[in-house]
């Protein structure tokens, strides 16, 4: 009763005997990682779907507004958060869905724009960037320039003055942004070390067998008075099989002889 409250309390990890676990498993660490990145691989090379990326820019400060102090510069700054916060308001994506229907005759919905739109805004600037991922990069393209020329209007009239400034117009991508194929296969190589080692640890830790001299006092509590050495392969067995045999060989002579 003693012995298995000792044991169950046993909470210490020796973190010295798991990093020799671990290292005694490399092999089998190594082949987790290695099947885990090409997991990631394979899956990001021919199972996820291409992505591009367009992006179109406006320059968010007014024609009457002059650049001449600090007070303005900051006035320019809150300018851009507003926008920011346009962009995605309801009104400027009814009116982008519009636009494109016009344009494409495809139909979208305010979630499927949102989800493919992000505004960002470059610290210390009044650039803001308004870009879209699609699978068709000509249709990300058209969906950027739409927003863009909404958000633009929308800003106009709920300021009260002049739109922002179109800096750059959205152009279809000519390579894909995504999916990342290099990072996924370090995830995938790092997941599957993270993994494997996992499985060693818990095995390691869940196995209560008695395996050396330390783990008789730890568990039984008893000091260990001898230890009886594990000789391994086959080689060695015959040899000492064989010497017991011929001791007991010789001992069988002499009695016979005497």
């Amino acid at each position: 009763m003693n012995e298995n409250k000792h044991r169950d309390e046993e909470v210490e990890i020796d973190l010295r005997e798991v990093f020799f676990v671990l290292l005694k498993k490399w092999w089998m660490i190594a082949i987790g990682a290695i099947v885990g990145a090409a997991l990631a691989f394979g899956l990001s090379k021919f199972f996820m779907t291409k992505t591009y990326t367009s992006s179109a820019k406006l320059f968010v400060l007014n024609k009457t507004t002059s650049v001449t102090s600090l007070a303005d510069i900051q006035i320019g700054s809150a300018l851009s958060n507003d926008f920011m916060i346009i962009t995605k308001s309801n009104p400027v994506i009814d009116s982008a869905i519009e636009i494109i229907k016009e344009e494409t005759g495809k139909v979208y919905t305010r979630g499927q724009i949102k989800g493919a739109l992000s505004v960002t805004n470059a610290n210390n600037t009044r650039i803001i960037t308004i870009t879209v991922t699609h699978t068709d990069p000509e249709m990300a393209s058209i969906i950027a320039n739409a927003v863009s020329a909404c958000a633009a209007n929308r800003m106009g009239s709920v300021m009260g003055g002049d739109p922002p400034t179109k800096v750059e117009d959205a152009e279809p991508a000519n390579h894909p942004s995504g999916p990342h194929t290099k990072r996924n296969t370090v995830i995938g190589f790092l997941l599957g070390c993270i993994l494997v080692s996992g499985v060693i640890i818990v095995h390691h830790m869940m196995n209560d067998n008695i395996k050396t001299e330390e783990d008789v006092e730890r568990y039984l509590g008893v000091p260990t008075l001898a230890v009886v050495p594990l000789i391994k392969g086959r080689d060695s067995k015959r040899e000492e099989l064989k010497e017991m045999s011929e001791a007991l060989n010789e001992r069988r002579e002499r009695k016979r002889q005497s």
